[in-house]
């Protein structure tokens, strides 16, 4: 084990070792995501989460994982059209089936948070169809992978690929990919800005091309399901569709393609990009997150051309100076952990290695990050994702709780 690995080695174990118990553990993150137990994103089911991932190879964190799933599911969960894979219902299903599968038990649990998970997932399809039988246009809530249906149909793949609420979500995918026949923008388009602004205040609205709440969240899924062999009719159509539309917004750059995190109406009506440049290479909404959705849809079509482009763009991105220095913290979200990640799960399958060569200089940035960033119970944008990402930069495994499945990275 390189120098690298081991110090991050080391920060995992104590980062897990100090959050025993939701009695001595801070419960005010750093970030944007305030801590709720049943929120995955920074409360006690992120934890829970990553003591998961320890209990395959540690039995002792067994007793410890219990305490947290027994924090998260503490009280009323959520299980209204208001849940999503990162809170409530679908965030405790997602966790007890890491914990299922590395502990053994759990199983009635699973069973009944999955089969609430159906019947929310099956209210929210239902609104979305008639949303779109009345020809408006979508919220990203609807749809995206933090709040909305792609985040709910990547734990029914993962959980459940057979089962006919898979294909009931990606059906609904494919219908959204379609044009929107009143204004003839794609079927993805939103009357609201990127943070929620009213039409009134962000006139036009938005194309979101991020992983986290964009279309490539949707596009990465429909990909993960086609290499499954989970085929619903229209299905490449769909993913042709978006990258046809991605392909529209790819800019140039010395170091490699990059494309912008959101499109105006003002840009579409002028098919010009105004962003100036490339901004923070991160998961949640830069050219990392994009690139490995791309990889992903080019895997399961078998478009070469599109490969080499999305993992030439990433290279690029993390080779360029002036975005590597964009890179400020440790998260998952938007830092060196999850930038770290994406490109460890892009170099598996990278037709080059590249980016491989790449990975122990980003491992360096983030061990530097992860020493001196405040310490936090975030999933997302603090300590705990953190920590999920340094255990798999120092085994050079996938996750045996396949927690990134949570990032639709693989």
């Amino acid at each position: 084990m390189t120098r690298t690995a081991t110090a991050l080695q080391a920060l995992a174990d104590d980062i897990t070792t100090s959050l025993t118990s939701p009695a001595t553990a801070p419960t005010v993150g750093h970030g944007s995501h305030a801590y709720l137990p049943q929120s995955l994103a920074g409360g006690a089911a992120g934890i829970a989460l990553l003591h998961a991932e320890y209990s395959f190879t540690r039995p002792e964190h067994h007793t410890t994982l219990h305490t947290w799933l027994t924090s998260a599911a503490g009280g009323d969960l959520n299980g209204s059209t208001s849940a999503g894979l990162f809170f409530g219902v679908p965030a405790l299903a997602f966790v007890t089936a890491a914990a299922a599968k590395a502990t053994g038990q759990y199983r009635h649990a699973l069973a009944q948070l999955t089969a609430a998970a159906q019947d929310l997932t099956r209210l929210r399809l239902a609104a979305a169809h008639s949303r779109i039988d009345k020809g408006d246009l979508p919220a990203l809530a609807e749809f995206d992978l933090i709040r909305g249906l792609t985040g709910l149909g990547a734990y029914h793949l993962h959980h459940e690929p057979e089962h006919d609420i898979t294909r009931a979500v990606l059906t609904y995918l494919v219908r959204l990919t379609e044009p929107h026949a009143p204004t003839g923008r794609p079927g993805w388009w939103t009357d609201h800005g990127p943070n929620g602004q009213p039409p009134t205040s962000y006139s036009g609205g938005h194309g979101n091309l991020g992983l986290a709440h964009g279309i490539t969240g949707p596009l990465a899924l429909l990909s993960l399901a086609l290499r499954a062999g989970i085929v619903v009719p229209g299905h490449r159509d769909a993913i042709a569709r978006i990258c046809r539309w991605l392909d529209t917004w790819q800019q140039d750059h010395p170091t490699g393609p990059w494309w912008p995190r959101t499109i105006t109406l003002d840009e579409a009506k002028a098919q010009r990009c105004d962003q100036p440049g490339p901004l923070q290479p991160s998961w949640c909404y830069g050219t990392p997150g994009i690139a490995r959705s791309q990889q992903l849809a080019a895997l399961a079509t078998g478009d070469t051309t599109r490969r080499r482009t999305a993992e030439t763009a990433l290279l690029g991105c993390i080779t360029d100076p002036d975005q590597f220095a964009r890179i400020d913290g440790p998260s998952l979200c938007h830092g060196s952990a999850g930038l770290l990640h994406t490109t460890w799960r892009v170099a598996r399958e990278a037709e080059t290695g590249d980016l491989t060569a790449q990975l122990a200089n980003l491992a360096k940035l983030f061990n530097n990050h992860l020493q001196t960033a405040p310490r936090s119970t975030e999933l997302l944008e603090g300590s705990v994702g953190a920590a999920l990402a340094a255990l798999t930069a120092t085994t050079g495994q996938p996750p045996r709780s396949s927690w990134d499945t949570c990032l639709l990275l693989g």
